[in-house]
């Protein structure tokens, strides 16, 4: 899962970018911040519930302007 970007006319700070924004894009960061410490099943749950309901809260907004 090599990931590569190619550097045109010696720009490498726009290659940079190109790369940060392709590993953001695969998910890398946050994997490695989840792998971090151990996450109690129980914390796991309340942790996704909380998100779920975030999203949906969200969702909600989102359809009541229309």
């Amino acid at each position: 899962m090599a990931t590569q970007v190619t550097v045109k006319n010696g720009n490498l700070d726009l290659a940079l970018r190109k790369f940060k924004q392709k590993v953001a894009r695969d998910g890398v960061p946050s994997e490695c911040k989840k792998r971090e410490a151990y996450d109690k099943p129980g914390v796991k749950r309340r942790k996704a519930k909380k998100e779920g309901i975030k999203n949906s809260q969200k969702r909600n907004r989102r359809n009541n302007r229309d």
